[in-house]
């Protein structure tokens, strides 16, 4: 079906009663949240659901206050509206919404805690150190093998993400993360193939595998570039697919998510796999890979989107 041809049905329609699509925000996702929002906006729309859009900007409890609906599709990216903030305030509002719940929307916002989850349940992920201060720099290059990554812990998108050499270079590279974060995830890079899978109500879609002329996967990639390679099937054999799938669908399991969700993992020339993070509000827009992976599993937009919402009507505040 197409996004225009889905429709709910009266008795769906009426369980949803007013719904409010939250997007915008104040933090450095914000030109991404709108798209999203937009786009979700319009397909449970056309999918006949009585819906309508909200730009959040300043303080989420007095947005929160004056809500006149009845469920929240959270369509926020970063931070304030998924890392558990705004999940806090519409729980205490008693309105049911989107995605994960408190606790997991915090914890996945977080790369550093979610990766000491992931070492802590025996799950792969890259080597890492917590750095917060330039003089930690070199005791991190001599622990840590390079190629590394230099990220703000608790920022998505790619904001601030780069991949240094050089001492000197993760030097620069912290003090430029720092600016978006006083905690700083420093990992090894992963030499390798990167894929993406998405959940949908506890079952993995099928896995992207992610092509790009740029060093990595940065936000020009995901949000802005018309040549960025998105391999649906994803070039691995079924076996292989298959571990990753079940791989994603723990890392899901352990952070606590529900509902839907995207993890991001990276395949060294070994062939292993490698956990990188878990995303709780993913990208929504037409560059975005939940609904590109959900139209490889014959899930058309509007089903996607009204499928998410109908698990608030089963999930407790």
């Amino acid at each position: 079906m197409t996004v225009q041809e889905y429709q709910v049905d009266d008795k769906t329609r009426a369980a949803l009663g007013r719904v409010a699509v939250l997007m915008g925000g104040d933090s450095a996702e914000r030109a991404v949240s709108l798209k999203s929002g937009s786009a979700v906006l319009d397909a449970l729309q056309k999918a006949g659901v009585d819906a309508f859009g909200l730009d959040v900007r300043g303080n989420l409890l007095n947005v929160v206050a004056g809500l006149e609906c009845d469920r929240v599709f959270i369509a926020l990216h970063g931070r304030g509206g998924e890392d558990g903030t705004l999940q806090a305030i519409l729980s205490q509002a008693g309105l049911p919404f989107t995605g994960s719940d408190v606790m997991a929307s915090a914890l996945a916002m977080d790369k550093l805690r979610t990766k000491y989850v992931f070492a802590g349940c025996g799950l792969p992920t890259p080597p890492f150190r917590l750095m917060t201060d330039a003089g930690q720099a070199e005791a991190i290059f001599a622990e840590l093998k390079a190629p590394l990554s230099v990220k703000p812990a608790r920022e998505g998108s790619s904001i601030g993400v780069r991949r240094v050499e050089t001492l000197n270079e993760l030097r620069e590279a912290f003090e430029e993360a720092a600016k978006l974060d006083v905690m700083v995830l420093v990992e090894e890079w992963i030499v390798g193939p990167e894929f993406t899978v998405s959940i949908l109500q506890g079952q993995a879609l099928p896995a992207i595998g992610l092509s790009t002329d740029h060093l990595f996967y940065d936000y020009d990639a995901k949000y802005l570039a018309d040549d960025t390679r998105y391999l649906v099937p994803c070039g691995l054999p079924e076996a292989q697919e298959t571990d990753l799938k079940q791989l994603a669908c723990k890392a899901f399991d352990v952070v606590g998510c529900r509902s839907w969700g995207r993890v991001d993992v990276m395949q060294d020339q070994q062939g292993r796999f490698w956990l990188l993070e878990v995303n709780t509000v993913p990208g929504m827009t037409d560059h975005s890979l939940v609904p590109m992976a959900a139209r490889a599993a014959g899930i058309g937009f509007g089903e996607l989107v009204v499928r998410i919402l109908e698990d608030t009507l089963e999930t407790p505040t």
